[in-house]
């Protein structure tokens, strides 16, 4: 990634209000594709100011660009990116061998462990972070990071491959301790893939535990304990979309401060006022 020239590209967005400088920002990740993200600034604030990083849930896009102006109303710059071969105008160059026709997960498991997708995905995070940091208008010291189910995964991942993150609030994350998922009988839904492959390409299971092993190069337990900046966690105890114990496998490894929002009855949906304690969460900081 450090090797990547990430020929970094503003081009003003058609969309634009009195508050919000909004600009579509291209910059080439591993492999060469180009990423996509929608950049919004404080118009007229010359910084540095504090920004955030927003990740969105699996197979989406980053959404309209109103979702990015209640940060920008606070002084914050937003980063939002799309993910590779997803919902939204990031590229996917592809190059992998065996299955690419359902699932990111499993995109690149047939092959070297350098090539499943999600890698390159958290390092696009990474390089994200790594490009904000350094523009004039933002306060390096002062970036943030969030982002809901794979969004929150996104967030983990990226506050672990640059520590720099100063702070992250992850709600409900997947991609985190497949193994359990599939033990649990919840390899359904988001996680509907890992069925799908050993149905395919495994049908007798005997190469689960190579299977696992590899997907533990894309398991965001393993990069938790990277973490430095401080962490957020919303969890809702019904969810069986992305169980709760595997969040917590990641969340337990983190070793920097950390805290957690636990809505009992709640799943993998909306969890009242947690939008709210972010922001506080992250003004925080401000006044510290």
């Amino acid at each position: 990634m450090r090797a990547v020239d990430p020929q970094v590209e503003l081009v003003p967005s058609s969309f634009q209000t009195p508050l919000a400088e909004c600009f579509d920002l291209y910059f080439t990740g591993v492999r060469g594709a180009r990423i996509h993200v929608k950049y919004a600034r404080p118009r007229g604030d010359q910084g540095p100011h504090p920004a955030v990083l927003h990740f969105h849930g699996y197979s989406g896009n980053v959404g309209d660009w109103s979702e990015r102006l209640g940060y920008v109303s606070l002084g914050y710059s937003v980063f939002a990116m799309d993910c590779r071969g997803q919902g939204g105008g990031s590229e996917d160059v592809g190059g992998t061998k065996g299955n690419t026709h359902h699932g990111h997960i499993i995109r690149g498991l047939d092959d070297e462990p350098d090539n499943l997708l999600f890698r390159h995905i958290f390092l696009d995070t990474a390089q994200l972070a790594s490009i904000a940091m350094g523009m004039d208008e933002v306060d390096a010291d002062q970036v943030y990071a969030t982002g809901w189910s794979q969004g929150g995964a996104l967030t983990i991942a990226c506050a672990a491959l640059e520590p720099r993150i100063r702070k992250l609030a992850p709600v409900y994350p997947f991609l985190s301790d497949y193994r359990r998922v599939w033990e649990m009988d919840l390899a359904k839904d988001a996680y509907g893939e890992l069925r799908t492959y050993f149905r395919h390409f495994d049908p007798q299971h005997k190469r689960e535990d190579e299977i696992f092993t590899k997907l533990g190069y894309i398991d965001i337990q393993h990069l938790a304990e990277r973490i430095q900046g401080e962490v957020l966690l919303g969890v809702g105890l019904m969810d069986t979309i992305c169980p709760p114990s595997t969040q917590f496998a990641a969340y337990n490894k983190i070793g920097a401060p950390k805290s957690v929002e636990i809505y009992p009855d709640f799943g993998h949906e909306g969890l009242p006022g947690l939008h709210d304690k972010i922001i506080q969460f992250l003004l925080s900081s401000e006044s510290a």
